[in-house]
């Protein structure tokens, strides 16, 4: 059974965060109507924070930073001298800021800080990137730095990888992000291999072929391999925990496009269970339940169900086998949530009564006995018997062989 409960937002006035606010003020600006609609939610690793681009009923848009640790969900609209492109980034700091990209003149992508400071809004600048296109990588449960890819030109052959939020530049009063290397072929960052911001996961394509490689970010840039299944197929990470190992990964290893999950460092192999394949469905993992180091089969995935009944909500363990579908939840912020360590799968949502609210989702592990009538989870399955065409049905949570699973040492 799961348990569901849900917070609503009590009228609380913006107040600053736990830290300082930056010296430099932007201008007052208007304040912003009530939010008709939202767009690019970001929680923070540890989920006290969340941040999105919102839009008034006339079309103005502004930052707008959730509070979710508290008792009550609330939110605090960020107005600055006038209002954001629809096309510029928001990303919330574990410290109660917001970092916010701006794309100026086509090519310069300008970085500030934002943070509530009364009826107005406290903007810090830290200086620009020129590039043509720019993506943020959030920070790791226990970093503070933020990266950024840009991934090469036509006809370019390497993506820089630059350091725009701490580092020490915005502490020390440096007033430009750092590029601190370049990473060959067109990149896109996927997910921390640690906690503390040491190992990036990206992926890498080259030479035609995509696949998952590990970036190490302190002391220079080294890029080493991480998903490598067979030497024809594509590999990309979609998720990784650091603290069990756990990746969910797609592949077309087994013959066409797929999902699968492993575990950093393990000696098995990937597996491609058919429970991550529903018919006629596109599925999207979006959080990993965190803590669990010994073991892996026993996390949590919450995931993204798009299919002819619209997006809904998805559980699954590698451990159980097989895929719950959650009733919907109203208002829901798609593709955004996370779990806790303790099993609780906690999802923001938006609604006419409750324009800011974090749903509580108690879902417990599969009971002990399920687990221990389960055959091994290193074993493949039994063969079975062919159907009408002669053909032998798919195999459930089938390995697929060779698929050595390499990392670099963290």
């Amino acid at each position: 059974m799961v348990a569901v409960t849900a917070t609503s937002p009590p009228r609380l006035p913006a107040s600053p965060g736990r830290h300082a606010a930056p010296p430099t003020a932007a201008p007052p600006a208007a304040a912003p109507g009530r939010p008709v609609g939202r767009a690019g939610f970001t929680l923070t690793a540890d989920g006290t924070y969340g941040a999105c681009l919102a839009a008034d009923a006339d079309g103005n848009w502004f930052p707008e930073r959730w509070t979710l640790h508290g008792p009550e969900a609330y939110t605090v609209p960020l107005p600055c001298a006038q209002p954001e492109e629809p096309g510029t980034t928001v990303l919330p700091l574990a410290d109660g800021r917001v970092l916010v990209r701006r794309l100026v003149g086509g090519a310069d992508h300008t970085f500030s800080l934002l943070h509530p400071s009364g009826p107005d809004t406290t903007e810090q600048t830290l200086g620009s990137v020129t590039a043509p296109r720019l993506a943020l990588v959030p920070p790791a449960p226990e970093s503070a730095e933020v990266y950024a890819l840009a991934p090469p030109e036509p006809g370019g052959e390497t993506t820089a990888v630059w350091r725009v939020y701490g580092g020490g530049f915005a502490g020390a009063g440096t007033a430009h992000p750092e590029r601190v290397g370049e990473l060959p072929g067109r990149c896109a960052g996927r997910g921390w291999l640690d906690r503390t911001g040491r190992a990036l996961a990206v992926d890498q394509e080259r030479d035609g072929r995509t696949k998952a490689v590990t970036v190490g970010l302190h002391g220079g840039v080294e890029v080493s391999p991480l998903l490598m299944l067979t030497e024809e197929s594509n590999d990309r990470l979609l998720l990784a925990d650091p603290d069990s190992g756990l990746l969910l990964l797609r592949s077309d290893a087994p013959g066409r496009d797929r999902l699968g999950w492993g575990v950093l460092g393990s000696g098995r192999p990937v597996r491609f269970p058919d429970a991550l394949c529903p018919r006629d469905t596109a599925v999207t993992p979006f959080a990993v339940q965190p803590g669990q180091v010994l073991t892996p089969e026993h996390c949590g995935v919450a995931l993204r169900l798009e299919g002819p009944g619209g997006c809904r909500l998805g559980v699954w363990r590698p451990a159980a086998r097989r895929l719950v579908q959650l009733p919907p939840l109203p208002g829901w912020i798609t593709g955004s949530g996370l779990w806790t360590q303790w099993g609780e799968l906690r999802l923001p949502y938006a609604t006419p009564a409750h324009p800011c609210g974090l749903a509580r989702l108690a879902i417990p592990d599969p009971s002990a006995a399920e687990l221990l009538n389960a055959p091994p989870l290193s074993d493949p399955p039994p063969d079975r018997a062919p159907d009408e065409t002669g053909e032998p049905p798919p195999e459930e949570d089938a390995p697929t062989r060779p698929v050595p699973l390499r990392h670099a040492p963290l």
